[in-house]
Formats: structure tokens, C-alpha cells, sequence
């Protein structure tokens, strides 16, 4: 972490995970700087836009200036206008929650979301476009994972963290749980988690592929309560699933994401 860009984006990532804010301590610790290092580099981040300090006692943290960039480079990349009519139609179908990741670099954002429970339980999530997919306890995460080779999974996982304990009580606990999950998902095509990521919450999803390359450019999912979706019920929208996922791979040519 030698040169100035690499110490600010490592500044900003790291704030990034603490919308609460964090003292010059707080960021140069944890990153390894020293205090005078990484109080030029907040004083350069905050002169352009990206941090806020509002004082000697207040903590430092991000503007929205950044994820305003992200949410005019998915704009502009296509990909919510060309997905979010088949979401909807997921949802509409499922009377659940339905959602779209795509795959940029090592991570899985959230792009489109759309609610089909019009009454009794709704499973209503706070993630919002932009934002990071937990991996190794969400349909999703399993779903673009089982793609991949274990060796190239397992980097991308202990790269995001693998905290079990933090998560719901289904969430893999060991390295062999969880390349048993992506076992299970190459077989059948597709992901499911109950009570993985969240305990009272289950959830299926398959991976888009690019329509001409194949590559894997994201994952669709439906997610609901468990007390709705439990056993056979859920995978029961199997089909539905894996035809949205189809339909988004056949959108693809119109996204200009970069999934690679």
C-alpha cells in the first residue's frame, strides 16, 4: 500500500464497512498506516468530496458522492432497464421477493429488487443497489460460486470474510460445509439456502450466464419467509428461477457491465 491512490481506495473501501464513521485511529490501525498518513490521505479525500469530517470529536465518513458514481455507472451500463421487467415479472409470479446481482471483479452488487407479497409475511430487505452480496451464505453468493472451480470460490470467500457466526444457524460453518453447499449447486443448477443468511428467511437462485461468451455475469434469486418456503415449497420455483435467468441471459448483449 506504497502509493496515494492505493492507500485512498483502501480508505474508502474500508469506510465503506463502517457507515457509523471512524476516529484517524479508527482508519490508520486497521490498515497498517501511520497517523500522519492517513490523515493526509482523509484531508485529501474529504477536499474531494468522498469523506466528511464535521469536526475534532466527530467521526470520519463517506459522502454519498461515491455511491452516486456507482448508481450513474449502473445507469448507464444498462443493466436495471434491461432487467428490472423480468424481476418484476419474477416477483408478480413468485408473490415474493425476487432480486438481481451481477458479478463486478471479485464481488456480487445488488442491482434490481422487486416485491410480489402483496399481504401476511413479507420478507423487505434494506440492501440497496450497489451494495455487496454476502457470498458464502446467500443463494446468490452459492449460486455464482458453484460456477466457478472450489480453489477460485474458496479465494473469493476468505477474501470477504468467513464469519459463520454472525449469520443464520444453516450458514456453512466449515470449509468442507460449504464446499458440500456448492457441490450440491452444480448438481442441480441452482442455489437454495434456508436459513442461511438470515434465520426465518429461505431463498433460491441461479446464475445468468453472458449470452455469447458464457461467462457468468450474475445471479436471480426469490426470497421469502421460511414459514412460506420451507422444504419442497421452495424449490418448487426451481423452474421459474432458472427461466429468468435464462430470459436476463438473452438481455445480456445490451448490458455494457463489467463481469469478467
Amino acid at each position: 500500500m506504497s502509493s496515494n491512490l492505493s492507500r485512498g481506495l483502501a480508505v474508502l473501501e474500508f469506510l465503506s464497512h463502517h457507515v457509523e464513521g471512524l476516529s484517524l485511529n479508527g482508519v490508520a490501525e486497521p490498515l497498517g498506516l501511520p497517523r500522519s498518513a492517513a490523515h493526509r490521505v482523509l484531508a485529501e479525500l474529504i477536499e474531494a468530496g468522498y469523506v466528511k469530517h464535521e469536526g475534532d470529536f466527530s467521526p470520519y465518513r463517506l459522502t454519498f458522492k461515491l455511491a452516486s458514481i456507482g448508481l450513474s455507472y449502473m445507469a448507464e451500463s444498462g443493466v436495471v432497464e434491461l432487467v428490472q421487467p423480468t424481476i418484476d415479472k419474477l416477483a408478480i409470479s413468485s408473490g415474493e421477493l425476487a432480486r438481481m446481482s451481477i458479478v463486478d471483479g471479485t464481488k456480487l452488487i445488488w442491482v434490481a429488487k422487486a416485491q410480489g407479497a402483496r399481504g401476511g409475511l413479507r420478507y423487505d430487505v434494506d440492501s440497496d443497489p450497489g451494495e455487496e452480496v454476502r457470498l458464502f451464505c446467500s443463494s446468490n453468493g452459492l449460486a455464482w460460486l458453484s460456477t466457478l472451480p472450489d480453489e477460485k470460490a474458496l479465494e473469493i470467500i476468505m477474501k470477504q470474510g468467513f464469519n459463520p457466526e454472525d449469520y443464520g444457524p444453516n450458514a456453512p460453518k466449515t470449509i468442507q460445509d460449504l464446499l458440500a453447499c456448492l457441490a450440491a449447486c452444480r448438481k442441480k443448477g441452482y442455489a437454495v439456502a434456508h436459513d442461511m443468511y438470515e434465520e426465518g428467511i429461505a431463498a433460491i437462485a441461479a446464475p445468468v450466464f453472458h449470452a455469447v461468451d458464457k461467462r457468468v455475469i450474475g445471479a436471480v434469486s426469490i426470497a421469502g419467509p421460511e414459514s412460506r418456503l420451507k422444504g419442497a415449497r421452495l424449490e418448487d420455483f426451481a423452474p421459474m428461477v432458472l427461466d429468468a435467468a435464462r430470459e436476463i441471459s438473452a438481455l445480456s448483449l445490451g448490458i455494457r457491465a463489467a463481469a469478467k
